[in-house]
């Protein structure tokens, strides 16, 4: 009978073990602190929801929905996706769960994300993004919290050097339909001059021609015509300004940023890195003050930044190794209980144990010594001794275990 093949993992997913894990690991717990301290509440959400709240949230025509969700229908009957991006569930659950009684609503998601496209250098077709939102304010100083939680966030994280803040304005709904008309009438008039997906992008999302890589674009989105702000979008973009100026965020703006559904206004953002090849965005969000009204809520302001924790990871540094406060090395067979007890009771009191009770008898005491734990212990036909620099964490641990030690002795 032939061997069976193991099966290999899908195309673009990933087994994470070992140092990268625990990049990804310290991302999420960074993440998770720094949220706190600007108290934003967490949030866990379904990884599948009905088809429609990304078809209607996203746009038909839109990339991610026609050409990268997995999409499928259930045992029901039902169109089900499993999620691309966190933003339109976080607007689906404040509605299906009547939380506009609570607004303004500061909320933080992370999680795993689904889009089949070609994976690369920090893209994958499974992958975790954290997210930060804010729904209900409609406040400028809204977008600042938002930056500012971002910006130390990645300072925490020890990956800000060479990042750089990119930021322009969409202005508000006004200049934006009298903007995007502009764009349009400049590149109808240089459409033979423009690359087949800027074409095909003049109908259905013109403003993303702008910030195009491709150089035949280039030409016509650099002398497209620039918006013209309302006073009201100017006084909105300016207070965005001066509140990172007065919170010390460093920005540089970019009128090439854009965001090309409609319900997007006022603040786009990206944090930019040269550290990642070609695709450089860390963390990228702006003000969407039109998803509520598109899933068939009234209109409520919101804004809000996601950002790939992956990608976060490859920026990290190298994590500091795990050392554990203890390490028990059992050096004979009838000790082995007494070292469950002992390890127990020290794990009880918030202590991390390492016990070696495994392989050769005269090695483990070896292995012990290796880990560079704080408390190195033995448990021998001499009875349990330790040893350590820390006075503190020697004294603590000699009360838990003494017990144990006189019980050992005296059998």
């Amino acid at each position: 009978m032939a061997k069976p093949q193991t099966p290999q993992p899908v195309r673009g997913t990933q087994d994470m073990f070992g140092e990268f894990e625990e990049r990804f690991a310290h991302v999420v717990a960074t993440f998770e602190r720094v949220r706190r301290l600007y108290g934003f509440k967490g949030l866990q959400l379904p990884v599948i929801e009905p088809t429609a709240v990304f078809a209607r949230s996203l746009g038909e025509a839109t990339d991610v929905v026609s050409k990268e969700m997995y999409t499928f229908e259930d045992r029901g009957g039902d169109s089900i996706t499993l999620r691309p991006e966190f933003t339109a569930g976080i607007a689906r659950a404040y509605l299906t769960n009547g939380w506009q009684q609570y607004a303004p609503m500061k909320l933080s998601v992370h999680g795993p994300l689904f889009r089949y496209e070609r994976p690369q250098k920090g893209r994958y077709r499974q992958f975790h993004q954290i997210d930060a939102e804010i729904i209900g304010a409609a406040e400028p100083q809204a977008d600042v919290e938002l930056l500012v939680m971002a910006d130390q966030l990645l300072k925490e994280l020890g990956i800000d050097e060479g990042v750089t803040l990119q930021l322009n304005t969409l202005g508000d709904a006004a200049s934006r339909d009298a903007w995007r008309a502009a764009l349009v009438e400049h590149f109808r008039a240089r459409e033979g001059d423009l690359s087949e997906d800027s074409r095909d992008r003049l109908a259905r999302n013109p403003l993303r021609i702008l910030d195009s890589k491709d150089p035949r674009d280039r030409p016509a989105a650099d002398s497209a015509p620039r918006m013209v702000l309302s006073p009201e979008a100017e006084d909105f973009y300016g207070a965005v300004k001066a509140g990172l100026d007065a919170a010390g965020v460093v920005y540089k703006e970019n009128p090439f940023l854009v965001r090309g559904l409609d319900y997007y206004r006022h603040t786009a953002f990206e944090f930019v890195t040269d550290r990642l090849g070609a695709q450089g965005t860390v963390l990228g969000g702006g003000r969407y003050d039109g998803l509520i009204e598109n899933l068939g809520g009234p209109a409520t302001p919101a804004v809000g930044w996601a950002a790939g924790i992956e990608r976060l990871a490859m920026l990290v540094e190298e994590p500091e190794p795990i050392v554990p406060d203890v390490a028990v090395a059992i050096e004979f067979v009838d000790a082995e209980i007494a070292g469950q007890k002992v390890v127990a009771a020290l794990r009880r009191a918030g202590l991390s144990v390492e016990m070696f009770a495994h392989g050769s008898p005269r090695k483990r005491y070896d292995k012990a010594v290796k880990t560079n734990a704080r408390i190195i212990m033995s448990i021998s036909d001499m009875g349990v001794r330790w040893s350590g620099n820390d006075k503190a964490l020697y004294a603590r641990v000699g009360e838990l275990v003494e017990p144990v030690a006189e019980e050992l002795t005296r059998k």
